[in-house]
């Protein structure tokens, strides 16, 4: 049977949404086809733009770059958590979780560690002020996906902590949690509602750049098992 793909991935493009405060994304010509033979562009952006993976050197000192990771992290079984049932600012708990720990467990052990992928469908909000109110999980759930292995937890969100716009401190307490396991976040996902059924590998691979804390990437996930009606 033939594999089938889904692109997990938002467009860079110039309007594309940024986490508040980060470098907006800027993609120019320098040479053109009609006047040097060829075309080329220069691109600007930050580390974080768009769909993209956190490196432990995000929020953690000592940590790991982005480049030092070693590839097979970036390449996982997932388990898409289902939690589209939350509003606004709504927490996701390990209440929310549960009843998905025997088939992260399997998932788990399976290859020495899995993808959790929160799909709260907040991607249809992309690139409208809704999209910084999305849920987000609490720190007492991430901490349970660790203790299971999980070594990716994903979010079709700007970030799996509350976004704030509002000028208060934010608090990135999932952030220091699962980075300071030296596991791996990764944001603005999209289309999770695609791989909810069946079994489905996720690429999750970074550019490889030197020291860095993270990387646009170009997620997308397969299978070549048929899909449960």
């Amino acid at each position: 049977m033939a594999a089938v793909y889904v692109d997990l991935s938002h467009t860079l493009e110039p309007n594309v949404q940024i986490y508040p405060g980060d470098p907006a994304f800027a993609c120019c010509p320098v040479q053109t086809i009609a006047k040097d033979g060829n075309s080329v562009h220069s691109i600007s952006m930050g580390s974080h733009t768009g769909t993209h993976v956190d490196a432990p050197n995000h929020f953690c000192q000592n940590g790991a770059p982005i480049d030092q990771l070693p590839l097979s992290t970036f390449i996982g079984n997932a388990v898409v958590v289902d939690v589209t049932q939350k509003s606004a600012k709504g927490k996701i708990s390990w209440a929310d979780l549960a009843a998905y720990e025997v088939i992260i467990r399997h998932k788990v052990d399976l290859d020495h560690g899995a993808f959790v992928l929160l799909h709260t469908g907040w991607s249809k909000h992309w690139k409208s002020q809704m999209y910084y109110d999305h849920p987000f999980l609490e720190a007492e759930a991430a901490r349970r996906l660790l203790e299971l292995g999980v070594k990716v937890i994903g979010v079709d969100t700007l970030s799996p902590d509350e976004t704030r716009v509002d000028g208060s401190i934010p608090d990135f307490a999932v952030h220091d949690l699962v980075l300071g396991a030296g596991a791996v976040i990764a944001e603005n996902l999209t289309d999770l509602e695609a791989i909810q059924k069946g079994d489905w590998l996720v690429s999750l691979v970074p550019l490889k750049l030197g020291g860095l804390d993270g990387s646009p990437v170009r997620a997308f996930a397969w299978s070549t098992a048929a899909l449960s009606p």
